[in-house]
Parts: C-alpha cells; structure tokens; sequence
C-alpha cells in the first residue's frame, strides 16, 4: 500500500455540531494532533482547517473541512491538488451508521454509503482514497438517521467511540506507513460491543448536513 500524506476527518463546523456523531471525524484529527504536538489553523484557501505531522516518520498534512458535510469535497481537491498528493495517498475519516460504537473499520476505496461527506469527495476526487470508518450504530429507524447523526451520543457510547479513536491512533504509524494490512489484523479482531441503538439492522438512508 502507499503511504498516507493527507488524513482528512469529516464532521461539521460549529459550536452546534461539535461532538455530535457525524463529527467522529473531526473528534479522530483532534486526538492525532493532540498525540503528535499540532496545533490546527485556519486556512481560507483549502476551506479548513490544516496541521502538519510527522508520523512514522514521515510528513503528514491533516485536514478539517469547514465546508459542511456535503460540500467536504470543496476542501479536500484543493488541498490534494496544492500538495500534489494522489487520491491513493489519502485518508479519510468518517462516522459509519453500519457498524457499532467502539467498532472501527479501515477500507480501501469504495463507494459513499449514504454519507454525504464521503460522496462529495468521490464527485471531485474519485473513490480510491482510504477510510477510517468509526461506528456509531444506527437508530433503528432510516427516518431517524439525519436526526441521529447530528446529536451528541449518550455517555456510554461516546466512550466506545473514543475507545475505537484511541485504537486507531495507536495504529496510525502502521496506516500511515502504507501497512494497512496488519493494522487491520489489530483493528478488526477486537471484540464487538453490542448496543440497543444498533440491535436492529435497517436500510440505509442518505443523511443531510
């Protein structure tokens, strides 16, 4: 696998969206910068807000999106574009309603689930990015999902998803070396937790914002 240059996490700008579910990108990135000594700047010309790190010893730019959700993908082409950095060489972190809190998933390319974020990357972009995809579970309800994503998660399941963001922290300089194959051995043998919220398994729903 290639190496990671750029890690992207997906949420929402705001006071009113912070740490809510579909924030679990933004949440992911301020624990990478915490963990490595960043500090994040806003930056006009890429539409968000950017970071530097060296991780395994290599040179890594980290991107918050200040776009909105849906338009996620008018932060990240010009930031790819201005660095040179091909679509192989990005990662990019989101919520996922299809699996459970405390659950992560890593995935090579593929198409956008339903997640707005993902898709407006995929429009500008193409599908061959690597994903980081943190579990939130889902309402049970597809009419619920917009609703669901933009609230704050109870207690107990903001710490599985801290729980699963600490894991791939700890894999990071595995990810970001390009040895996406053992990082998954870790990542996806740890033991599932059930939660009422994802009991149930519903169609998949696209989600607004």
């Amino acid at each position: 696998m290639s190496a990671v240059k750029l890690i992207v996490g997906l949420g929402n700008p705001g006071s009113k969206y912070e740490e809510t579910r579909h924030n679990a990108g933004f949440l992911l990135l301020d624990e990478i910068a915490r963990a490595w000594g960043a500090t994040f700047a806003s930056d006009k010309k890429f539409q968000g807000e950017t970071a530097r790190v060296t991780i395994a010893g290599k040179d890594v730019r980290l991107l918050k999106p200040t776009t909105f959700m849906n338009l996620s993908g008018e932060s990240v082409q010009p930031m790819a574009s201005f660095y040179r950095i091909d679509v192989e060489n990005i990662l990019v972190a989101h919520d996922e309603l299809d699996i459970l809190p405390g659950t992560v998933r890593l995935k090579k390319s593929g198409g956008h689930g339903g997640h707005n974020g993902l898709r407006d990357i995929i429009k500008h972009l193409g599908r061959d990015f690597l994903r980081v995809r943190l579990g939130i579970g889902h309402p049970g309800n597809a009419k619920q999902v917009s609703s669901f994503v933009l609230k704050r998660a109870p207690a107990a399941e903001q710490q599985l998803l801290q729980q699963s963001i600490d894991d791939v922290v700890r894999e990071l300089p595995q990810i970001v070396s390009g040895d996406l194959e053992k990082a998954m051995q870790v990542l996806h043998t740890k033991p599932k937790t059930e939660t009422p919220a994802a009991a149930e398994k519903p169609a998949k729903a696209d989600r607004e914002n």
